[in-house]
């Protein structure tokens, strides 16, 4: 199951997910934003997922595409989808970063 929650912040539309973003479930996500003007300035807080499926991930990387930006806990399994498909991160003030691997 999956829950998405759709909030405008200062110009900024957040979508919020919780659970698994898999299969169909990831497909509306897509679809919602499709249907609506896609934001210029679109955060995705992957921050409550658990588990992202290969429909999942494709849906990731398009909304990467049309210039998402991502949130995830730092010591979480979203995080390392985000590293793994190599999403852009978004800090908490702002500014693009990504995080650093240490060798």
């Amino acid at each position: 199951m999956l829950r998405v929650e759709v909030r405008d912040v200062s110009g900024i539309t957040w979508l919020q997910a919780e659970g698994r973003f898999v299969g169909a479930f990831a497909e509306d996500t897509k679809a919602m934003v499709l249907r609506s003007k896609v934001p210029s300035h679109l955060v995705v807080d992957l921050s409550e997922v658990t588990f992202v499926d290969a429909e999942g991930e494709a849906v990731l990387l398009w909304l990467a595409g049309i210039g998402a930006q991502f949130v995830a806990n730092s010591s979480s399994y979203s995080l390392d989808v985000c590293e793994r498909l190599d999403l852009p991160m978004l800090n908490l003030t702002g500014v693009r970063a990504r995080r650093v691997r240490a060798h």
